[in-house]
């Protein structure tokens, strides 16, 4: 380990956060830099704030010397506003989950999302089939996840969410990203599809699926539950859940069960932790050692 020279504060804005291991393995990482870091969540549950307090907390953070923030449910397209600048890819995502606060004091927003999600989809589940994939949940993650997911070759995406016009405008983008127009009878035969659906229709789509991701917050201690109804899944579908706090939610335990390979929502949360560092402070992370990180704080009951 090398002689600490510099150091950097940075926290974690969003609902529900205190148990989140973000803060630790960012911490762990910088040691092996050479980096004192201090990082420290900021719980709108706790402090009794809405997702419209992101504005104030990253000013009132950049003022006190944070040098960046990670952004979590519910602020990351709240957050979009509130920046001076959002780098091309988070715009194309309409997400931000990290804020650099520059030297001069603007804050630039970064997503992290869609790259930490296929870093582990590509490791938890390289070879799954992809032709039709069932995605609960259009906000922040969820946007990121989907772009990942035609990024990574699924044929036909349904999208479901309880505003179903979020869904359908999440979809609009998509095929417009994938070079077609919503209902182009000229579209390119051989493009993905995306198509919005309301939860109504999740029954029908699970009988066909390959897969099932759920990128929304049901199933996190704040919000336990589950997105679906458990009765539904089949062992012939694979399952991703983006959720890492529990580690196994209803969801995952339900799926493993039936025999359905699963992803635990700790493959994306490393993925984007390995990005966002790199962002925050300049130095390339080891991925790796940031796996080990997490593991350990997971087995330690962190």
């Amino acid at each position: 380990m090398s002689t600490r020279q510099e150091s950097y504060l940075a926290g974690l804005i969003g609902d529900g956060v205190l148990p989140s291991l973000t803060p630790p393995i960012h911490e762990r990482e910088a040691e092996h830099h050479g980096l004192r870091c201090v990082y420290r969540p900021v719980d709108l549950h706790v402090l009794g704030l809405g997702a419209d307090a992101v504005g104030p907390l990253l000013r009132a953070g950049r003022d006190l010397g944070f040098n960046g923030f990670n952004i979590t449910h519910p602020c990351k397209q709240v957050v979009i506003a509130e920046l001076d600048e959002v780098v091309p890819d988070a715009a194309r995502l309409g997400a931000v989950n990290t804020v650099v606060v520059t030297e001069d004091g603007r804050l630039v927003g970064h997503n992290t999302d869609a790259t930490g999600f296929a870093w582990g989809f590509t490791r938890a589940l390289p070879d799954v089939a992809r032709e039709h994939v069932v995605q609960i949940g259009t906000g922040g993650a969820g946007s990121a996840v989907a772009h990942a997911l035609l990024r990574s070759g699924v044929r036909h995406l349904h999208l479901v969410d309880l505003d179903v016009a979020r869904a359908a405008a999440l979809a609009a983008l998509l095929t417009t990203a994938q070079g077609g127009e919503p209902g182009d009878e000229h579209a390119d035969e051989h493009a993905p599809t995306v198509t919005a659906h309301g939860p109504a229709d999740v029954p029908d789509l699970i009988v066909g699926a390959d897969g099932l991701v759920n990128c929304t917050p049901v199933g996190m201690h704040q919000h336990p539950g589950t997105p679906l109804d458990l009765a539904l899944l089949h062992p012939r579908l694979w399952v991703a859940d983006v959720i890492y706090r529990p580690m196994r939610t209803q969801l995952v335990e339900a799926a493993d069960a039936l025999g359905c390979r699963v992803m635990e929502g700790g493959w994306m949360a490393v993925g984007q932790a390995v990005d966002a560092f790199t962002i925050l402070t300049g130095r390339q992370a080891d991925e790796q050692r940031m796996r080990g990180h997490f593991r350990e704080l997971v087995e330690a009951g962190r």
